[in-house]
């Protein structure tokens, strides 16, 4: 079954995907998943083809709804409806996209965000980010995938964009089965984009950094942190393209030192630090953050802020004790910057670090020094949480006043 074909096909023709007796309450509940050990995977079930539309049937025969299914997945079915005569067609995806934009013009008054976060806005494993005319794309489960040449569709009807990147770099889309691709598809992605964001400039290159191009999440935490900023030396760890330093340096920072191991995401900071006019406050040093830490240890000066905004420590449960003490390192090193007084800012994106954990290692590594929790911060509210899926709100930010 492709994709391209879906919308000839009337629900009544999809396969019917069997839940066991008694393990359809969360579904019923509100959960949009289905897990493998809830379904009757019989051979029928076995042989179809990785993002397959199915129907879900409880035992007792009743239609739950539409999903996308994947025998080889232990996250079996992403549920797309719970209509169960509803069509998957353009139309249909169409109609979310305008939901889900329809949300982000209220929430923001300029075209950067990201405009699909997966099951939260009714379309499961579909990430979409916006830069402006730009749109970036990540299917990171099969049956995603397979409603590319729809959801392409869809974004022409309700976008029009100038160009339309297909990113399948992320390493969970192996879970699913699928390999890793980058793929324009229309457009030019060559030059790096233009960011308008907490009343900055800033610049990404999708294809050619991290996740797809740029942190929206991060939006709200850059705002707070750069209202601690000002009047301040400012000391910005894992800086990437330079979102939170270079907006402090906007806002009233007197230095910004911005430390990245990448080359490439250092010169985008420092574009950004040209384009709105504050090049002279920001200096920059590539460098493993730990080993610079060290180093800085030894060194007398101290920062009014220290901003560490690590990539994901903890990549999956087996991680965990690891990563754990990897954010106690972090905390401690970067505290030992800190000026009396001032203000430390550290961050986790790690999806299987409890924020629970992650304070209470925090805490430890800033070891004696007292102070306080003045915030905790999480994604911004383009990054919506399924209600029935908490976890799903992987970001942790920390604000603390240190003595």
């Amino acid at each position: 079954m492709t994709a391209a074909t879906l919308s000839n096909l009337p629900p009544a023709s999809l396969p019917l995907l069997r839940l066991q007796k008694g393990r359809s309450s969360r579904l019923r509940a509100g959960h949009p998943w289905v897990f493998s050990n809830e379904i009757d995977m019989d051979a029928r079930a076995k042989a179809l083809a990785p993002g397959s539309l199915v129907r879900l049937q409880d035992a007792g025969d009743e239609i739950l709804g539409t999903a996308y299914f994947n025998p080889h997945s232990l996250i079996a079915a992403r549920l797309l409806s719970r209509n169960p005569d509803q069509v998957i067609d353009s139309a249909f995806i169409a109609q979310r996209i305008r939901q889900a934009l329809a949300l982000r013009e209220t929430l923001f008054d300029r075209p950067f965000y990201r405009l699909i976060h997966a099951e939260a806005d009714g379309l499961p494993g579909l990430i979409i980010d916006r830069f402006n005319d730009h749109l970036t794309v990540q299917a990171n489960s099969a049956g995603a995938e397979n409603l590319r040449p729809l959801i392409l569709d869809s974004l022409e009807t309700v976008l029009a964009p100038a160009g339309i990147l297909w990113d399948g770099s992320s390493p969970v889309r192996r879970l699913e089965g699928l390999e890793t691709c980058y793929e324009t598809i229309t457009g030019s992605f060559e030059s790096p984009l233009e960011i308008e964001e907490n009343g900055a400039f800033f610049f990404a290159h999708p294809g050619e950094g991290q996740k797809t191009g740029w942190f929206f999440d991060q939006r709200p935490n850059r705002a707070l942190a750069a209202n601690l900023s000002k009047g301040k030396s400012v000391l910005d760890l894992y800086s990437y393209a330079g979102g939170f330093g270079v907006l402090a340096a906007c806002q009233g920072a007197t230095q910004v030192q911005c430390v990245d191991r990448s080359a490439p995401a250092l010169e985008m900071a420092q574009k950004a630090a040209e384009r709105n006019g504050v090049a002279a406050k920001i200096s920059y040093e590539k460098a493993d953050i730990f080993e610079f830490l060290e180093q800085a240890g030894k060194r007398p000066e101290r920062f009014g802020l220290v901003i560490a905004d690590p990539p994901a420590f903890v990549k999956s449960k087996k991680d965990l004790a690891q990563g754990a003490r990897g954010y106690r390192k972090l905390a401690r090193l970067a505290a030992s910057l800190v000026e009396p007084e001032g203000f430390l800012v550290i961050a986790s994106c790690s999806h299987h670090m409890p924020l629970e954990l992650f304070q209470s290692e925090v805490i430890q590594g800033i070891n004696r020094r007292s102070g306080r929790i003045l915030a905790q911060g999480g994604a911004g509210p383009d990054h919506p949480v399924h209600p029935q899926l908490p976890e799903s709100a992987y970001l942790k930010a920390l604000f603390l006043q240190l003595d």
